[in-house]
């Protein structure tokens, strides 16, 4: 599909045997840096209320070619879907054909919630990649939302009138709302987990090792970002995002997939702002 400043167009590559749709966009000028959407979640290229389309047309204006593609087993690729932290092949793949049809050096990988854990997981394997720009990484563990609850859900109805005047009047479950309560604190209170989950290591390490530069956004109104803090911003093992070679942004009132027009806007200006400095 044309337009005056970019061109889109279908593409299709394998990997591992299994064919993967992707679309690349275009610019008007060359460019040495474009960029990778890795579609996180159960969803594809498109995005949710289609953000991925709409963030690669507000990059090609800005003259930043962009590649977002369906990985393994999502949308129209071919293959058994595969988890979050085994789409490193995929990507490898997606950046070697982003190289060559959008005619760049270097690539930013983009992802949000578990994309974004992808990209932590395989940027430093490849050189061409020069920055990361990550959206409220997805970092479960049951102590961690343990402790978001209580900080962000349970302490929040406590300071709500609603919630006072809902248990005057008889409707709130008190035993149920104290059993989860108590769940909670004993996740959150609990031992050190023996040992990371494999893809949280993998996070870690991957974020250890890159080179490149990262940009953080996190979304004020989304469990998700608010676990991924709770881990990481004060965790000494996560001191790469608080380097110079990190920059963190938020927008306060986002919820997890920045679904208004105002927040992808906003997504939409860091994004590029992010890239320029690359080039």
């Amino acid at each position: 599909m044309g337009h005056e400043s970019y061109n889109e167009s279908a593409i299709t590559f394998a990997s591992d045997g299994k064919p993967l749709l992707g679309i690349c966009h275009k610019a008007a000028t060359n460019s040495q840096v474009g960029v990778l959407i890795v579609v996180g979640g159960p969803q594809y290229r498109v995005g949710s209320h289609r953000q991925f389309v709409q963030l690669s047309r507000a990059l090609a204006k800005n003259n930043i070619p962009s590649l977002r593609f369906d990985y393994t087993g999502m949308g129209d690729s071919g293959g058994d879907k595969k988890e979050f932290d085994h789409i490193s092949d995929d990507i490898q793949q997606a950046c070697d054909v982003a190289i060559q049809e959008l005619g760049v050096e270097r690539l930013v990988i983009w992802g949000l919630c578990d994309a974004a854990s992808a990209a932590m997981i395989y940027a430093h394997t490849d050189s061409r990649i020069c920055g990361i720009l990550v959206l409220n990484p997805w970092l479960r563990s049951d102590a961690a939302m343990g402790k978001s609850m209580i900080k962000y859900y349970y302490l929040q109805r406590l300071l709500s009138k609603d919630f006072w005047q809902k248990l005057f009047r008889g409707n709130v479950n008190v035993a149920s709302s104290l059993g989860d309560a108590k769940g909670f604190v004993k996740d959150s209170v609990s031992q050190q987990e023996h040992g990371q989950e494999t893809y949280q290591s993998k996070m870690q390490h991957g974020l250890k090792q890159f080179s490149g530069k990262v940009c953080l956004i996190l979304s004020g109104v989304d469990l998700t970002a608010k676990e991924f803090e709770e881990q990481t911003l004060n965790n000494k093992g996560w001191r790469n995002l608080a380097s110079s070679q990190a920059e963190l942004h938020r927008i306060d009132l986002a919820d997890h997939t920045f679904s208004s027009r105002s927040f992808k806007q906003e997504v939409e200006a860091l994004t590029i702002q992010f890239v320029r400095k690359m080039t």
